[in-house]
């Protein structure tokens, strides 16, 4: 069996290595248009920031690692301009001496990979503007760094590599301002969300514009639409990246979501023998069962594994995709799985959603909170999705949470996981543990929760409704919810006598807790619909400060 890879990054050499595993006898060669190969692109923006010391690292293995180990030989500098499947056969240049030749396969597996997008800029070809995406992207903007050394850096994205080189441009010293065309930053998560994040790029320094849309990009910095103009001396653009489709797309191959190379679980393609894997294929999303285009690093990785086994014979199944990520920016971590509250509505869900803002430890341990946004199916229960912010323990809530959705999981079932815990590492009931019993106690036990969105829209619709801070008088006074009544949670047993109980009341606190004990109260008392507030007053603020700039 003679095998060909095109793409020499996550995906291609992760096939190889398990066609190898599989299959001894097998001739395996890889085609790789670039320099460097099998590389940890996620780690860039690190070695930007001088916290990885060295690009080595991040480039451990080169074509002789692959032979020597594998017997896989790697080609670098040669690019694959055709396939003709009906041949068999695969048209390849030479970049380094321009020689092109056809060489035959049996199997076929392209793993081409995607590239950053770069919108129609005027000025975007500029020797200060860059894209990171690669490992000679990293090393052109050090290169930069180090010789015209810049003060200034305008980031044009806020998704997770945008954010990413914010923290460690700024670690150098550099002023960062980020540019996002939304109204908001980190486009995959819900706004509520966002503003968590906004809020601590502005407090660590970071100017933030959203809501911009870039006229051009010039010597100086860019110049928004509008006329107004944010001075840098280095641009980097962010703005996502697209597969890299167009040879399979030539070659016959059917192209799905994002123009990206549609395969079955297998990582086959329409052709036969040819099998595609990696950042240029669609995925199949778990909860929703449909294609999506989610390139990740991991995805990357297993997509490989699984194109190497299937093509050998081995029966590995792809079995989908949640979106799970993280990432982190000046200390904070921001993760996510599965369906924002936006894509659950666009799917047709009727979500319900919390937001429990616990410690991940005890705070004699040194406890830090984190927002745990919860996302529901209010008619099935099963849960739909979560993102969390914070400073310590979100990597392990996600895991769990990813694990759930990937199980089908309902709310319900997270209290029952039988989670570790000693003070170091948790609080008694999880932070998990407490996120489900917030949603179902709203799907399931008549607790409703109402959104900081969803009081706005009350408070405009003329609907008449009490608005309970069950919080002590000290707190009220400090901040409180406009059109907020203080009624201490011990006193509103007595004060609910005057209250009437045919008018909508939501009840709130500072993080949800007390305010949910207060619902009960006038649960417990015959009021026929009582809401509390998401999250309390600190969730409202949070997403006040944001909407009010």
């Amino acid at each position: 069996m003679r095998i060909i890879i095109i793409g020499a990054v996550a995906a291609g050499t992760s096939a190889a290595a398990k066609a190898r595993r599989n299959r001894e006898d097998a001739e395996i060669v890889v085609y790789e248009k670039d320099s460097d190969i099998s590389y940890s692109g996620c780690g860039m923006p690190y070695y930007l920031g001088g916290e990885v010391s060295s690009p080595d690292v991040l480039t451990p293995r080169d074509p002789a690692f692959f032979q020597s180990k594998y017997r896989v030989d790697v080609r670098i500098r040669h690019e694959v301009t055709n396939i003709d499947a009906a041949a068999r056969t695969v048209t390849v240049r030479n970049l380094e001496t321009g020689v092109t030749f056809t060489d035959t396969y049996d199997k076929l597996v392209i793993a081409t990979g995607a590239r950053a997008t770069v919108p129609p800029i005027a000025g975007a070809d500029q020797p200060h503007v860059f894209t990171l995406r690669s490992i000679g992207d990293m090393r052109r903007i050090k290169a930069f760094l180090d010789m015209q050394k810049p003060r200034s850096v305008a980031i044009i994205g806020t998704g997770f590599i945008g954010l990413e080189v914010a923290e460690n441009l700024k670690g150098l010293g550099m002023e960062v301002t980020l540019l996002e065309k939304l109204a908001q930053v980190t486009p995959g998560l819900d706004p509520d969300m966002a503003a968590h994040v906004q809020a601590h790029l502005e407090k660590n320094g970071v100017a933030v514009h959203t809501g911009v849309t870039i006229e051009a990009i010039t010597g100086e910095g860019v110049r928004l639409a509008g006329g107004a103009a944010v001075n840098a001396d280095m641009v980097l653009i962010s703005t996502g990246v697209k597969p890299n489709t167009e040879l399979a797309a030539t070659a016959g191959i059917q192209l799905g979501v994002a123009n990206a190379i549609r395969v079955d679980a297998g990582m086959q393609t329409n052709l036969a023998d040819v099998y595609a894997c990696g950042d240029c294929i669609e995925q199949m999303h778990v909860v929703t069962g449909k294609p999506v285009y989610r390139p990740l690093g991991s995805t990357a990785n297993k997509t490989g594994r699984i194109a190497g086994d299937s093509l050998t014979g081995g029966d590995l199944r792809y079995r989908g995709i949640l979106g799970t990520g993280i990432f982190r920016v000046f200390g904070m971590a921001v993760a996510q799985t599965g369906l924002s509250e936006r894509e659950a509505r666009a799917e047709g869900f009727d979500p319900v959603v919390c937001h429990n803002i616990k410690p991940d430890r005890p705070e004699y341990m040194q406890g830090q909170e984190m927002v745990i946004k919860g996302i529901a199916d209010r008619h099935s229960g099963r849960l739909l999705g979560a993102q969390i912010v914070g400073f310590s323990g979100v990597d392990k809530r996600i895991d769990v949470l990813a694990t759930a959705l990937t199980y089908g999981a309902k709310a319900e079932d997270l209290f029952h996981l039988d989670l570790a815990y000693a003070p170091p590492f948790s609080t008694t009931k999880d932070p998990m543990m407490y996120t489900g019993m917030i949603l179902e106690n709203a799907i399931h036990r008549g607790r409703p929760l109402m959104t900081p969105d969803e009081l706005d829209a009350l408070a405009t619709s003329g609907e008449v409704y009490t608005l309970i801070d069950a919080r002590v008088p000290k707190q009220y006074e400090k901040r409180h919810v406009p059109g907020a009544v203080s009624i201490p949670h011990e006193k509103l047993r007595a004060a609910a006598e005057n209250l009437d109980p045919n008018t909508v009341a939501i009840t709130y606190c500072n993080k949800g807790t007390t305010g949910n004990a207060a619902q009960n109260i006038l649960l417990g008392k015959g009021f026929k619909r009582v809401y509390n507030l998401s999250g309390g007053e600190k969730q409202y603020a949070a997403e006040h400060a944001h909407k009010e700039k």
